[in-house]
């Protein structure tokens, strides 16, 4: 159905650039040639699963939004995102009434500057609490004050530009009953419905969700959290949906987790995979690294069969960036990008499920940086005042349309550039394809070039193709 690039790794040239003035002269880019037609519209997991009426989203980590590589998968590869730890009590609200909006608004930002969804993590949960709430002494009259005040001000900031909110987190016990957390402690199970009632009056739009984990197959936790949203509803709270965590044990999927979502599904709620990943021991060799992609096949199959299932969540893209390992020591390898931000079988066992073609071959473990093609970075000419750097970029895939991105030193800045359309935030470079050079046949050449406004010597930085960090030409 798609073509796509996938492990791009970009190559530099060794080419000269004589002077700045030259270039700036209207030199273009001379794309090698070959008998290949370009490429159509690169395939990604967001435009696969958007022919099926799906999202597909990811976890993001605040700390990680200023690397252009992260950035770029994150903003390339999926249509909504969900805020990994910034839009939790204890970093939004760390003192009674002052609020900490800066990581949050980054996210929205974001996710506008990259028409993404954005899914709200979470508002009343019994972990992660500032210490004034975990440790103080309050009556049920003041904590519900405390929660609905909380509720009202987080929701009513971003109202109408959230489209889900996990209201309740983890709710539940193993076994289906309530969790004695410090909210039931006080409040009492009330405090569920409630909390459902100050969201709908804080954003009437939002569909409220409640989300657990270890629900993923019909048991007993699932099942109490089943009668939970049963009741509730027929009372009138207005519970929308039912989050699924799925983070899940390499072959140990459940048989009946598409049975389970249906029958969450019958109750007249949405529901939606919001946090899935799938680990195993380490070290990660073939023959796992290919169950796993079948068995993320099989999750986003089921969310296909179910047609309330609204989507699915990656809690998080990279194993870089995984709490898996520090939580389950031993364990890992449990996301769809390795740590060197590589596809791994998982991405196209995400993408085919959803209808989207990896562009042939076998899937496999894939082919580290560089693979796929190679980059070379060069200053071609620096005095005190400035420097001329001229980039080659080769994929082996043919392109239609490029983004590379790098970081400059800091106080580097770009005052000038040629074939290209070339943007600069903070250190991180983005560069894009004008109209003479945006298609770049297989084993084709792309170059640009920019001014900057020092001569600092410094190490030529990683470059990435559309999102994906690329190997350093030799020779």
């Amino acid at each position: 159905m798609f073509s796509q690039l996938r492990r791009a790794a970009v190559v530099v040239a060794t080419g000269v650039l004589l002077s700045g003035a030259a270039l700036h002269g209207g030199a273009q880019a001379a794309p090698t040639t070959t008998d290949e037609a370009p490429s159509a519209q690169l395939a990604t997991l967001r435009e696969a699963a958007s022919t099926s009426g799906k999202f597909i989203g990811t976890a993001v980590a605040d700390h990680r939004l200023s690397d252009a590589t992260y950035s770029g998968i994150a903003a390339r590869e999926f249509s909504s995102v969900t805020a990994e730890n910034v839009m939790k009590w204890e970093s939004i609200q760390p003192q009674r009434g002052s609020f900490n909006w800066a990581g949050p608004d980054r996210l929205m930002q974001f996710a506008q500057a990259n028409d993404q969804q954005v899914y709200g993590h979470t508002l009343v949960w019994h972990s992660q609490m500032p210490g004034w709430l975990a440790n103080g002494n309050f009556g049920a009259t003041e904590m519900n004050q405390i929660m609905n005040t909380h509720i009202s001000t987080v929701m009513g900031r971003y109202q109408g530009q959230i489209n889900r909110w996990d209201v309740v987190n983890e709710a539940f016990n193993e076994d289906g009953t309530l969790r004695n957390s410090k909210w039931l402690q006080v409040l009492g199970p009330d405090y569920i419905a409630n909390a459902f009632r100050a969201a709908r009056a804080a954003d009437p739009d939002a569909k409220l969700f409640i989300n657990d984990y270890n629900t993923d197959g019909i048991n007993a936790k699932s099942t109490g959290l089943y009668n939970l949203v049963r009741d509730l509803r027929a009372q009138g709270v207005p519970i929308d949906g039912v989050g699924f965590q799925s983070h899940l044990i390499l072959d140990q999927l459940p048989s009946d987790y598409q049975a389970n979502l249906q029958r969450f599904a019958d109750l007249g709620v949405e529901v939606v995979v919001t946090e899935l990943d799938i680990r195993m021991r380490m070290p990660s060799d073939a023959a796992k690294l290919e169950r796993q992609s079948q068995q993320f096949a099989r999750v986003v199959q089921a969310c296909l069969n179910v047609s309330r299932c609204s989507g699915v969540t990656v809690w998080g893209f990279s194993d870089r960036d995984s709490w898996v390992p520090g939580t389950f020591p031993g364990e890992g390898a449990a996301l769809p990008y390795d740590d060197n931000y590589q596809p791994k079988p998982a991405y196209n066992g995400i993408l085919t499920a959803f209808g989207g073609d990896p562009g042939g071959g076998d899937p496999g473990p894939g082919p580290g940086p560089g693979a796929d093609c190679t980059a070379a970075y060069q200053v071609a000419n620096r005095w005190n005042a400035g420097s001329v750097v001229d980039v080659r970029v080769t994929a082996r895939q043919a392109l239609n349309g490029w983004t590379v991105t790098f970081t400059l030193p800091t106080g580097e800045s770009v005052t000038s550039h040629w074939n290209t359309q070339l943007t600069q935030s903070g250190t991180t470079v983005t560069a894009r394809n004008v109209a003479h050079n945006a298609a770049i046949p297989a084993g084709g050449t792309l170059n640009f070039g920019f001014q900057t406004n020092s001569g600092a010597v410094y190490s030529a930085p990683v470059v990435s193709l559309n999102g994906t960090a690329c190997a350093a030409a030799t020779g």
